[in-house]
């Protein structure tokens, strides 16, 4: 493997883990990233677009190994007669998890197709930094729920609507669930945490769907490539949840909301000056 194409995987990979989980978009940052490095053009165009899904992998890896004491309970206890929290817990996932799956299948070409433009991604952004002011400002007793385990099954749907919002570029996946949850009534610890729960059949199933489509522009000789990327994408993620865990125990989201501003404006400006093309 090229040591230049492995330098720019590893740096797409710290792009992907530092921003999957905060409410910033993390395929905003790596589109500005892959053609700040001009990834496309060294990797292939339809290898990298698979990349920058399944480094995403690398990403949910590091919820596991963080949350690792609260997953491996609950797998342990989904079969037995007394697992009735854990099976619980389970099906919220799962429920939350179905939306973004039949909107995916359904609409996912036609998004890709026409939104995925300059005008979008930076609306979305400036959108997103609007709602999560929004959401910091509401009263504190506006908060109905502090753990995921007080979670209805209709708490978990409405939450997986939300994240729908996240395919419309720019968005992020997790900022539409954490904001999202807030304004459902979540506090923002159990909102936080729901979100990271929900990233992993969301970001498993993407990966997997996305080297399935791209099979054709794969081979095993990409193996390195793609290890380089997961293994970046894991380390940084790791340190960012766990960063992002201490973080929301006394602040607010409100620093994220201008710096989306601020990346709004920087796709706006870049676009302008025909620097990028924001077309991923």
């Amino acid at each position: 493997m090229d040591l230049l194409l492995a330098a720019k995987a590893a740096v797409m990979g710290v792009v992907e883990g530092l921003t999957e989980f905060l409410p910033v978009s993390s395929t905003g940052h790596l589109i500005l990233a892959g053609s700040l490095l001009d990834f496309a053009a060294a990797a292939g165009d339809e290898k990298a677009k698979a990349f920058d899904i399944a480094i995403q992998t690398g990403a949910i890896f590091a919820v596991i190994w963080v949350y690792w004491q609260r997953l491996w309970p609950v797998a342990l206890a989904l079969p037995t007669r007394g697992g009735t929290q854990a099976r619980r817990f389970a099906l919220n996932v799962f429920i939350a998890f179905l939306p973004a799956v039949a909107l995916g299948l359904l609409f996912g070409g036609a998004i890709k197709a026409h939104l995925f433009n300059p005008l979008v991604v930076a609306a979305a952004f400036i959108a997103g930094a609007g709602v999560i002011l929004w959401a910091e400002r509401r009263p504190a007793a506006a908060v109905r729920i502090h753990s995921v385990d007080d979670m209805t099954l209709l708490d978990a749907f409405k939450v997986g609507l939300v994240q729908c919002l996240a395919m419309v570029p720019g968005t992020s996946r997790s900022g539409a669930t954490i904001i999202g949850g807030m304004l459902l009534g979540l506090s923002r610890k159990a909102a936080t945490d729901f979100s990271f729960f929900l990233a992993i059949p969301t970001l498993i199933g993407a990966g997997v769907y996305s080297l399935y489509k791209a099979r054709a522009a794969l081979s095993w000789a990409d193996l390195p490539l793609f290890a380089v990327g997961l293994a970046f994408s894991f380390v940084s993620a790791w340190l960012c949840v766990r960063w992002l865990l201490r973080y929301i125990a006394h602040h607010s989201f409100v620093p994220f909301a201008w710096y989306r501003i601020a990346f709004g404006l920087v796709v706006l400006g870049t676009w302008a000056m025909g620097w990028i093309g924001w077309a991923g």
